[in-house]
């Protein structure tokens, strides 16, 4: 269990760490919130939005805040995997004789920014599949890991636009959030403008590290998570499945397939990280459902009549959270009746704010 001095410790870094952060960026602060909460659970982000809304600006301010080293990798349709993995060189000493020699790509990295993913082929894609995962990169037979922590943040713009290759399944699981980056609003637009005019540079100073960084982590992984919260957990993941079960009627009737196991590790392991954001010593009910729309909206596939009715992963998550408070009411008297157990799932809340992540239609 984490102790209380690691908690209040946590706390004031995080408030140094978002202050720094905007200012840096401004407005979007749901996407601030939900990267740094994966970079502390040790996930991986997806950024889905148009160019020009400060994707690569929140990377550049999070290497700043982190003190920690940043790569950008543009992909483009010629990108070749040994452009970011790195390659074997041919390199000859002084005596003529000539050996080969690793190269690093800018994989090896803190902090990886990769932009407009979804412009390079699926074969440079895949290149970063297993750095994602495993940090670590196979070149030529020979495994070589990748400096800690590594963080990715992979931006794609909307793939109605010309020129994007839709990104795998399995590549998509290795994201642990993917965040909806909204045009910003008209007060936004004019800060934006009037900071850009002063300087077009990242003003955000250091106030963590990578040794603190993992500390934190740490700490995070130690909070608790009670049993029923598990259950719940693990319930709503397979509710997404329309061939379970325990499959809801929002996923039989709009659902191809649904989560992977992946899911309820990313929404245990980021939502310990929530919980102490909130000041908590256990992971609750409202935690999970928060995070069920950026953790499950890229790993649920529609099906055409989702797709011909125009009913987004939103949507569908919204739905299967309010068949899953429905299923859970009857046991929610016993949990609330439990002085420092879990609050009660609350996803019929949920709907109408969306919580911390979740977008309004």
């Amino acid at each position: 269990m984490a102790e209380d001095k690691n908690i209040e410790q946590f706390g004031e870094q995080l408030q140094s760490i978002f202050a720094q952060i905007r200012r840096d960026v401004i407005g979007q602060h749901e996407v601030v919130e939900g990267t740094v909460i994966a970079m502390i659970a040790g996930g991986n982000v997806l950024l889905e939005g148009v160019p020009g809304v400060g994707k690569t600006r929140l990377v550049r301010s999070l290497g700043r805040v982190f003190d920690l080293p940043f790569s950008r990798i543009q992909f483009t349709p010629d990108l070749m995997p040994a452009d970011v993995t790195g390659t074997n060189i041919i390199v000859t000493d002084e005596r003529g004789n000539s050996s080969f020699r690793f190269e690093e790509g800018p994989i090896f990295s803190n902090i990886i920014l990769a932009d407009e993913i979804n412009r390079a082929t699926p074969k440079t894609q895949s290149a970063l599949l297993e750095a994602m995962q495993e940090h670590k990169v196979t070149v030529m037979g020979v495994s070589r890991k990748l400096y800690e922590p590594f963080f990715v943040l992979a931006t794609q713009n909307p793939i109605e636009q010309d020129g994007t290759y839709p990104l795998p399944e399995a590549q998509l699981d290795r994201f642990m959030f993917k965040l909806l980056v909204p045009s910003p609003e008209p007060e936004e637009l004019k800060d934006i403008i009037t900071m850009t005019q002063r300087t077009m540079e990242e003003v955000a100073d250091k106030v963590c590290t990578g040794e603190r960084l993992l500390e934190m982590r740490r700490t995070a992984n130690a909070i608790l998570v009670s049993d029923s919260v598990l259950d719940y957990t693990a319930t709503l993941c397979a509710a997404t499945h329309p061939e379970s079960k325990y499959a809801s009627a929002a996923a039989k009737k709009y659902l191809r397939f649904g989560a992977s196991p992946r899911a309820g590790q990313a929404l245990i392991s980021a939502g310990k990280v929530l919980a102490l954001m909130n000041g908590r010593y256990n992971v609750a009910y409202s935690d999970i459902n928060k995070l069920a729309y950026p953790v499950l909206r890229h790993r649920i596939k529609l099906n055409f009549e989702a797709l011909s009715g125009h009913i987004t992963p939103d949507e569908v998550i919204a739905m299967i959270l309010e068949e899953a408070e429905r299923a859970s009411a009857g046991g929610r008297a016993e949990r609330e009746a439990q002085p420092n157990g879990p609050s009660a799932p609350g996803a019929g809340e949920e709907k109408k704010k969306r919580g911390l992540f979740g977008r309004n239609k």
